[in-house]
């Protein structure tokens, strides 16, 4: 298939610069309130040519058909400092009228068989062009920094491993999984002590 990826791309990569603005933008209102913010920080990437025809061939998606069943070729992460903050995020996106969330996945509840923990929202988002509306599928991952820590790790030996984990490897990973989760736990069990602590910080570093 002859495709012009420059022009396919370039309204997924819109979508994340503007949405990566949105986003950052819940963060900066939170502390303008001198509230505690759900949000840490925001990141955003567009999928590489070679790691969308990838994906195309593992899930046999038609790369005609790209735009309505590949949902993460434009993507977003939402990083939390507690587990608690995720559900605050979700409620914030839930409000938003600037999008459409068409699907959710709760891999924390339901954790993935190697341990992966996220939360995924997988939106309709419209971006403006000098053709008119189009509207692209976003996909954005809400997850705690333990859980983030631990995913990165498994993305680069997916990538050595071929997804094919020798089985010490598989096994190690999901008991650092739950290592993780048992972090994030201990960390909301004394979540009011750290925001305190952080705020007295803050007001040392403002003086």
């Amino acid at each position: 298939m002859n495709r012009n990826w420059e022009e396919f791309l370039a309204p997924y990569q819109q979508a994340v610069s503007e949405l990566k603005v949105k986003l950052k933008g819940m963060r900066a209102q939170f502390e303008r309130a001198a509230e505690h913010s759900p949000i840490e920080f925001v990141t955003g990437r567009v999928k590489s040519v070679p790691s969308i025809i990838d994906k195309a061939a593992k899930r046999n998606i038609s790369l005609h058909k790209l735009e309505e069943e590949m949902q993460d070729i434009a993507g977003l992460r939402m990083m939390c400092q507690f587990v608690d903050d995720i559900q605050a995020v979700l409620e914030l996106l839930r409000k938003r009228k600037d999008f459409e969330i068409v699907e959710e996945r709760d891999y924390i509840m339901q954790n993935k068989e190697s341990g992966y923990r996220s939360y995924h929202v997988v939106i309709a988002y419209p971006v403006q062009t000098i053709n008119g509306e189009k509207k692209v599928l976003v996909e954005i991952q809400i997850r705690t920094l333990a859980m983030n820590f631990w995913a990165t790790i498994e993305h680069s030996l997916n990538y050595k491993y071929s997804g094919r984990f020798p089985k010490e490897i598989r096994e190690r990973l999901q008991r650092a999984a739950e290592a993780a989760f048992r972090l994030d736990e201990e960390m909301s069990s004394i979540r009011f002590e750290i925001q305190e602590a952080q705020k007295i910080f803050s007001r040392k570093e403002s003086e």
